[in-house]
């Protein structure tokens, strides 16, 4: 045990939360509500990396707590119509986005989660929530698998670092499809202004979206400022965006990049190459936070005709499991 890290239950305003401390660096996870890791601090530097709701949006939050912290998508974005077949059986969600005609997000982001364990190691505070679906679960009626989702958060000198793991422990194959809406904010720093960041991302095509913000399963050109995206960079504001790439590697590694160039500060997303997919919203370019979401499969991706390996779409046979890593850290730019 050490001094320089702490793992205790308390609150967040009014929802019950596990806190973790490491040196600088402070986050809070909310085990029921979709076990969101709803804050990130460094308090060294003053920095506030994800966005949190005030007292006050509290209830708001609740309401919708999509757009706040790490809320975890399983499956991630829309569904035409709430139908897809999978290994040939048809599941129905249903139609929560009047708008499109679709099914948005899944429903392990509002769900209650259990609180395995926390505690405090020679190098790192943590804390290990999980969700497991059977026939006696809610959620079961529209994912008819016996499955645990489990988030394992980490904070240590080198960061937050997130642990994903889906166990099949069910007889029969299902579809792991997971995503993450995270919200960062710009800026993150006491002082600076949204015009003072840019940020990269790996990413390589565009995928077309049809007015009903599905894809076509066509590529569509990226515009010069979209190209800067992975090259130069460009403000995460420079337009409204609400648009879906495939990821791409840079130096090895799938990763967000955000500068503050005011304070010389850059936040590093590493997510993995197992997220096949980026989606990035930005609020209708609001000027406050945006959301950098790595996705493992294609929006749709049941749906459509083209194959599994390009489009992200995993199979978990019984007894399998998928598991992915990601980190958020803080460099000198």
């Amino acid at each position: 045990m050490t001094t320089k890290g702490k793992a205790y239950e308390g609150q967040f305003f009014d929802e019950s939360a596990v806190w973790l401390e490491w040196g600088q660096y402070e986050a809070a996870i909310l085990p029921g509500v979709g076990a969101n890791l709803i804050a990130f601090r460094d308090h060294e530097r003053k920095l506030t990396i994800l966005r949190e709701p005030a007292a006050d949006e509290m209830n708001d939050f609740r309401a919708n707590p999509g757009v706040h912290g790490i809320p975890v998508l399983f499956p991630p974005n829309r569904y035409e119509d709430g139908k897809f077949t999978f290994n040939g059986v048809s599941y129905q969600f249903p139609v929560n986005e009047a708008a499109t005609g679709n099914h948005l997000h899944g429903f392990f982001h509002t769900a209650s989660w259990q609180v395995e364990e926390y505690n405090v190691t020679s190098s790192e505070s943590y804390a290990v929530l999980s969700i497991t679906i059977n026939q006696e679960h809610d959620i079961y009626q529209y994912l008819p698998h016996e499955f645990t989702l489990k988030l394992r958060y980490s904070l240590s000198d080198l960061g937050l670092s997130q642990q994903v793991i889906v166990h099949n422990h069910g007889p029969s194959a299902m579809p792991c499809m997971i995503a993450f809406h995270t919200a960062i904010n710009a800026p993150f720093a006491e002082g600076s202004t949204s015009e003072d960041y840019t940020y990269s991302l790996t990413i390589k095509d565009r995928w077309e979206l049809n007015e009903r913000m599905l894809p076509t399963g066509r590529y569509q050109p990226l515009t010069a400022e979209e190209a800067k995206m992975s090259t130069t960079g460009l403000n995460p504001f420079w337009e409204a965006m609400d648009n879906h790439y495939t990821s791409s590697t840079k130096n090895g590694r799938n990763m967000m990049e955000l500068t503050d160039n005011r304070l010389g500060l850059k936040l590093i997303y590493d997510v993995g190459t197992a997220y096949k997919q980026w989606m990035i919203w930005n609020n209708n370019a609001g000027g406050k936070f945006f959301c950098p979401e790595p996705q493992l499969n294609l929006v749709n991706a049941p749906n459509s005709t083209l194959p599994a390996e390009e489009i992200g779409l995993v199979t978990l046979e019984p007894g399998q499991i998928w598991e992915e890593t990601s980190r958020l850290y803080i460099i000198k730019a």
